[in-house]
């Protein structure tokens, strides 16, 4: 099965690692082409090409300052990738919760042994 361009969708476009950290990068506030170059460290038209395809796919919008291409996130573009997203939450949130609730018992199992023999123990601040 062909896999699909990278332009088809906002979920192939940030497929790509550096487009989710150019994503991120732009999340605060709108920024130029050089910001983002001179932050993350890369080649000037490798920037431009990830921009270009995280355009064409809606998730980041640019305007024209002079000679400048400012770029900036488009969060209503985002939104279907944090809802498609969010629905893994409630899997990791029961995930931690479980861990949570195993170090806890495992603490309380260990904690009456542990206090009593903090209390048979000589306290440092006594001194």
């Amino acid at each position: 099965m062909a896999r699909a361009a990278t332009t088809s969708d906002a979920f192939n476009a940030v497929a790509e690692p550096r487009r989710r950290e150019i994503l991120t990068f732009l999340a605060l506030r709108e920024r130029p082409v050089g910001d983002i170059v001179a932050t993350l460290g890369l080649e000037q038209p490798s920037v431009s090409k990830h921009l270009r395809v995280l355009r064409n796919v809606g998730l980041v919008h640019m305007r024209r300052n002079g000679r400048q291409k400012m770029y900036r996130t488009n969060a209503e573009a985002i939104r279907p990738l944090h809802e498609w997203s969010s629905t893994f939450e409630r899997y990791w949130q029961h995930q931690l919760n479980r861990i949570k609730e195993r170090a806890e018992a495992k603490a309380n199992k260990l904690s009456p042994d542990f206090n009593s023999r903090r209390k048979h123990e000589p306290d440092d601040t006594d001194h």
